[in-house]
């Protein structure tokens, strides 16, 4: 399992690396329709941090930057109001017009039964994609401030020719302190097929993956971003899902020996709004473990479902017991994270906790 430094020697229990964007939801309708927008904040990466500062209380921070105007103000807001820190967020003048830098947006809408949820990014020449690794003083944070855990991901690293050398810089300053990584593959086509597709990610994110400590990603991830192809077998789906996981794992980490944890979410999406969720994780010590298996799960918006997964798998390895505890708070997190609108989770740890523990949808009095 992962060596986590002292939370007491630490002044970060976990600092995400990443874009965060302006989401702009049309609720129950159509983005080529919409009226009005509902704005939450949003990205891969940050929303971990979120996910772990206001479900599960732990201190939190993001490395990221924004465009210094009006709509950079408004993300900054948001953020607030999420609890994670701002102290790493790097301001960049803007020149009046987004020529030379600007804030992301990302127009998403949820879905409903056949229509499945679609996400439309607006995020070239943003400020985070042009972050320098030499614009941040990663021993500083890494050494002198402190922080137990690292988290960035696939998603960050397609956003510019800079991104990758920005995160080998955080996360070798990270390795060097003794803090954990851990990387979600997060594979989005989009966000490739334009600067040379699946090749080009599995170049970027082979390059990554040894510094990894805790990789994450569903089967698709896997093959996509890194290039392990598994063969079907004649089981049922469920079953198939998990027995080509473990083979993929037998896979990767015959290659990269180095990792600690590895870990997916299930989904089976029977539609929009009814999804059979799961996940399972891998350890060295542990061997496979599987989390509650939720057939028919009702969905209301599954962005974040993943990053929700992550932050409750990564609360249960800082601070509890064992990785089949730490895969139950991930899965039974990323569950209640898509009954609820926007990215980021609203959940809380009771709830989180009621979960894991059996607890079902009736009234709370």
């Amino acid at each position: 399992m992962v060596q986590i430094r002292p939370a007491d020697e630490c002044r970060y229990d976990l600092v995400s690396l990443g874009e965060i964007m302006l989401r702009l939801d049309p609720g129950e309708g159509r983005v080529r329709t919409a009226r009005s927008f509902r704005v939450w904040e949003g990205g891969g990466e940050y929303n971990v941090a979120r996910g772990l500062r206001r479900c599960f209380g732990l201190r939190t921070a993001v490395v990221t930057a924004f465009a210094d105007n009006e709509v950079g103000r408004l993300l900054e807001d948001l953020v607030l109001q999420g609890g994670v820190d701002t102290s790493l967020i790097k301001w960049v003048p803007y020149d009046g017009t987004g020529r030379a830098v600007r804030n992301g947006l990302n127009f998403t809408e949820r879905g409903h039964g056949v229509r499945g949820a679609v996400g439309t990014s607006d995020r070239g020449h943003t400020a985070a994609s042009q972050l320098r690794p030499d614009e941040v003083d990663w021993d500083h944070l890494f050494g002198t401030l402190g922080v137990r855990w690292l988290h960035t991901g696939g998603i960050y690293a397609a956003l510019s020719p800079t991104t990758p050398d920005t995160m080998e810089a955080a996360m070798a300053a990270a390795s060097r302190h003794g803090t954990v990584i851990s990387y979600d593959l997060n594979y989005r086509p989009s966000l490739w097929k334009a600067v040379g597709g699946q090749s080009r990610a599995q170049a970027v994110n082979r390059r990554l993956a040894r510094y990894v400590d805790v990789m994450i990603g569903n089967e698709e991830d896997f093959t996509a971003s890194l290039g392990f192809e598994v063969p079907d077998t004649d089981a049922s789906l469920s079953q198939l899902e998990v027995d080509n996981f473990k083979r993929m794992i037998e896979a990767v980490t015959k290659e990269y020996d180095h990792l600690a944890v590895v870990a997916t979410t299930l989904r089976t999406v029977r539609s929009a709004t009814d999804n059979d969720w799961g996940a399972v994780a891998w350890s060295a010590d542990a061997g496979f473990v599987e989390a509650t298996h939720r057939p028919g799960l009702e969905i209301l918006d599954r962005v974040g479902g993943g990053d929700s997964f992550a932050s409750g798998l990564i609360y249960g390895l800082l601070e509890k017991d064992g990785l089949a505890t730490a895969v139950e708070y991930g899965a039974a997190h990323g569950a209640l994270a898509m009954t609820t609108p926007g990215d980021t989770s609203m959940a809380s740890l009771k709830e989180v906790e009621a979960l894991v523990h059996g607890g079902g949808a009736r009234v709370q009095r």
